[in-house]
């Protein structure tokens, strides 16, 4: 596949672009000072996208399959999970002028998006995408069209940032579930994305060898695992603080 130095270039000026937005609208925020770890969640993110689809990990994930676990990791999982605790949409918010701000919240409060950030939703958009993307000729495909591939790119972290924010559920959407409910849909995720693992190293790729197949398969369990752990994490102590809060109004 031909590398377009041109697309890397504007990947990198579009990382720019959102890390320099997010920290000026950071530092001009009106109320209480906005965190300083937000920020720092936020650019770790961004660094996470821009090494998986710019440099070595990238170059590399065409010709071993290894690689492109390690991609899909760091564009997947690990940078939807650092951007949505940055709480972009909430920055966002707080940021515009009253009357821009409430259009938005119209648009979050709208059917389409309430339907589209819904956990079910995001899950099978999530886990699902990726069974198509491995057991179809989708695979096959996004190493013969750098479209496709980009596609596929963009459909993995949008996909990974939706499930992530419908999880922790930390940003002023209207349409918020319980955290029974939520944590439900985090098994049946964690389970489906450990099946597609394990289905993975039985089974060879067309485009790879099959012990690299095996590797990348093993990064897939565990890597994933893990940042599925830190996802639980949070998901449990906001859960944690929200029922200490409620005893707390209670016995007030």
């Amino acid at each position: 596949m031909r590398h377009n130095y041109s697309f890397d270039l504007l990947i990198i000026l579009l990382i720019l672009l959102f890390i320099v937005g997010y920290l000026v609208a950071a530092i001009k925020h009106k109320k209480k000072p906005w965190p300083k770890f937000r920020s720092i969640l936020w650019i770790t993110g961004f660094v996470c996208i821009l090494v998986s689809v710019i440099g070595p990990i990238a170059k590399l994930s065409h010709h071993l399959f290894v690689f492109h676990m390690i991609m899909h990791l760091l564009l997947g999982m690990l940078a939807p999970f650092f951007i949505a605790l940055s709480r972009p949409i909430t920055l966002l918010l707080t940021s515009l002028k009253t009357q821009h701000a409430r259009r938005v919240t119209r648009i979050l409060r709208s059917a389409p998006v309430g339907l589209l950030t819904h956990p079910i939703t995001t899950m099978l958009l999530n886990i699902g995408g990726l069974w198509v993307l491995y057991t179809s000729t989708v695979f096959n495909l996004i190493h013969e069209s750098t479209f496709l591939l980009n596609l596929v790119h963009i459909h993995l972290f949008f996909s990974g940032f939706l499930f992530t924010t419908s999880i922790i559920a930390i940003e002023p959407f209207p349409h918020k579930f319980s955290f029974l409910f939520r944590s439900s849909i985090m098994i049946i995720a964690l389970a489906g994305h450990d099946i597609l693992s394990k289905l993975l190293f039985s089974n060879p790729l067309d485009s790879f060898g099959f012990d690299d197949v095996q590797l990348g398969a093993v990064l897939m369990y565990y890597g994933g695992d893990l940042v599925d752990l830190l996802l639980i994490t949070v998901l449990c102590y906001f859960w944690y603080k929200s029922a200490n809060s409620n005893k707390t109004r209670a016995f007030i």
